[in-house]
């Protein structure tokens, strides 16, 4: 077919040159300033709010350990129940 015309790639902006990065002692620097920086903004709990929330806590993982463990019981003593019928 003479009459087609071929697709055209499309055109592509000249190339900028590349900005050169700094080196890799240069960015961990930066970064440790950062992250000084960033920890500088930090609110840290006192005592008793630190305290309080251990307890809160250690209080859920016992709560949630429970119902694990009763869940536990109960499918074993279903699947000990149906293998015994079987």
């Amino acid at each position: 077919m003479p009459n087609e015309k071929k697709p055209t790639a499309p055109r592509r902006a000249p190339a900028k040159p590349a900005a050169k990065k700094p080196g890799v002692g240069a960015r961990v620097v930066r970064w440790l300033r950062e992250m000084r920086s960033e920890l500088k903004k930090v609110v840290w709990p006192n005592r008793k709010q630190l305290t309080n929330n251990s307890l809160i806590v250690i209080g859920a993982v016992i709560v949630v350990g429970a119902i694990i463990a009763g869940l536990d019981i109960v499918f074993r003593f279903i699947i000990d129940t149906v293998i015994r019928v079987l």
